[in-house]
């Protein structure tokens, strides 16, 4: 079977290996053990590689290349006009020559490949929709477009749409799914973590203003000056970094937050292991597997009620859920709640990792070989 993907992540290509960013490979590589080929259609970029991006194993992969497209400025927007009209056709020559189209939404490339299989109703076609299915959320335009082509069974034939949490009221083809980070054979015995000295927090993601990664540099910042013993880790990068950094050193707290960047799988897990908070109030998620390898290695989340995070979290049986527009109050709050009740947090602990330990990268992969096969249910 030639596997068609077509995507908006950057993939880079090295010494006839192909890379991307490590979550969305090793998911693909899952996916590759069930077919002879990988095509796929994305943007490329000659930058060197980073550490948070991985190759491609396994199956025979081909590369084709698209512009990307960016909505900055009215530079970009006219860059986009240019380019919309041949992304379009190579998208459509593209699902020509594949056997099962995998389109990777939501996103401008995304859009377009949505639009694109409608001119093939008997193609197979799978749709990881990564962002956040929630009906009744805010979102962008062309986001509402693709949900609506892809919920319409008319327009949308021969496929199965992956999205992240259960709602009510959807089209058949709409599947609620997961996604995954460890292999069951990783599952380990994490040392009790006592309240009694250093709160370790950890921040993970992008340093963009979607995740709010100031607003848990600020809440640690007045919980110290409270008197309080506590740390926090931050690992990512993105345009608020050297605002982030600026700040810390501004105030001095680098005794108390560590910027990190962007670090290995391994080396993250380990931090997770180290800390007794996940501080993540984002205001934008699908499945945020931050979330979920947290809990997994017994580091309770304190996060916000986006996506299928209410869900993840057991309706706040397995961390805390905020509303997404909390503010520092409001997560000191929630935070002196558990340090004034270990036992309440010890509880809530177990409940996360025994739940975040069923969605291992094994399940995962039996999951990934039924939709394959055509035997989801």
């Amino acid at each position: 079977m030639k596997f068609g993907i077509i995507t908006h992540a950057i993939h880079k290509q090295h010494s006839d290996k192909i890379y991307a960013y490590e979550p969305y490979v090793r998911e693909m590589n899952l996916w590759a053990k069930y077919v002879t080929e990988i095509k796929i259609l994305s943007p490329i970029s000659k930058e060197k590689l980073t550490a948070i991006e991985s190759e491609y194993t396994g199956v025979k992969v081909k590369l084709e290349k698209i512009p990307s497209l960016h909505i900055k400025n009215i530079a970009y927007a006219l860059h986009n006009i240019l380019y919309i009209p041949l992304i379009f056709f190579k998208i459509i020559k593209f699902i020509k020559n594949v056997d099962h189209i995998h389109l990777r939404c939501p996103g401008n490339i995304g859009l377009l490949g949505a639009l694109a299989q409608i001119f093939y109703p008997s193609k197979l076609k799978t749709v990881k929709y990564a962002g956040n299915w929630d009906p009744n959320s805010k979102q962008p335009v062309s986001y509402k477009i693709q949900k609506w082509i892809l919920s319409n069974t008319f327009l949308t034939k021969n496929c199965k749409v992956l999205v992240y949490g259960n709602w009510e009221n959807q089209s058949k083809n709409i599947i609620p799914f997961f996604t995954a980070s460890y292999k069951k054979n990783e599952i380990e015995i994490v040392k009790t973590k006592n309240l009694s000295s250093v709160i370790k927090f950890i921040y993970v993601g992008a340093f963009s203003v979607g995740k709010q990664p100031m607003l848990s540099v600020k809440v640690i910042e007045k919980l110290s000056k409270q008197g309080f013993n506590v740390h926090l880790n931050m690992y990512g990068n993105g345009d608020k970094f050297t605002e982030i950094y600026n700040y810390i050193k501004e105030n001095s707290l680098q005794n108390i937050i560590v910027l990190h960047g962007n670090k290995p799988k391994i080396e993250v897990k380990q931090a997770f292991k180290e800390s007794h908070f996940l501080l993540f109030i984002s205001k934008s998620e699908g499945w945020p597997k931050v979330v979920a390898e947290a809990m997994f290695w017994s580091c309770l989340p304190i996060s916000s009620n986006v996506s299928c995070v209410n869900y993840m979290l057991g309706n706040g049986s397995r961390g805390s859920v905020l509303k997404p527009d909390a503010n520092i109050e409001d997560i000191m709050i929630e935070i002196k709640r558990y340090l004034n009740d270990e036992k309440r947090y010890q509880e809530k602990v177990l409940n996360a990792t025994n739940w975040s330990q069923e969605y291992t990268l094994d399940k995962f992969e039996v999951e990934i070989k039924k939709i394959l096969e055509n035997n989801y249910e």
